[in-house]
């Protein structure tokens, strides 16, 4: 596996042809940049988004290219104040052009998922890195067909299960 740093990560996304596919299996991600946003929703104060904004760009040079940005995340209900936050936040990222569904943890086995987040970029996969205090510190990327292989599978099951943003937000409110 090579080690991509988070400042490199844009242009390996800039590379994909086809697809970006992002699986997160995670219910709480306690990263630095995102520390104040947070915050700031649990405080019931108004978010701007400008914190997002390379990630936006980006998200629309790719999609502008014709290339899918989707994420897919596995989650527990009750959601953890968390995971009520990135319900509003992908708002952001699906008008910017990302695709994104949510699966309910308890509708999948532990044994149909991997324990990684990561990235299915055309025929790679990078696994998400965190350093020890929680800052995105890059991805590992692997080529390695039965490792692309997995995590195609597994991206398969859950996408075809998951449910759009937008209906999961009608669900869950009820």
């Amino acid at each position: 596996m090579l080690l991509i740093t988070a400042a490199d990560f844009a242009d390996t996304l800039r590379e994909c042809e086809r697809a970006a596919l992002h699986l997160e299996v995670q219910d709480i991600y306690e990263t630095p940049e995102e520390s104040e946003p947070f915050a700031r929703f649990l405080a019931g104060e108004p978010d701007d988004y400008t914190w997002m904004s390379e990630w936006v760009a980006l998200v629309r040079e790719t999609t502008g290219r014709g290339v899918a940005v989707r994420r897919a995340r596995v989650v527990t209900v009750p959601h953890v104040d968390y995971q009520r936050w990135t319900l509003e936040v992908s708002r952001v990222n699906i008008a910017a052009g990302e695709e994104i569904r949510y699966l309910p943890r308890h509708l999948v086995s532990p044994d149909e998922l991997t324990v990684d987040d990561w990235w299915l970029l055309d025929d790679r996969v990078a696994f998400t890195v965190f350093e020890p205090g929680g800052r995105w510190a890059g991805v590992a990327m692997t080529a390695d067909r039965h490792i692309v292989d997995r995590c195609r599978a597994v991206w398969n099951l859950v996408w075809q299960r998951a449910i759009p943003h937008i209906e999961y937000m009608e669900n869950s409110l009820r």
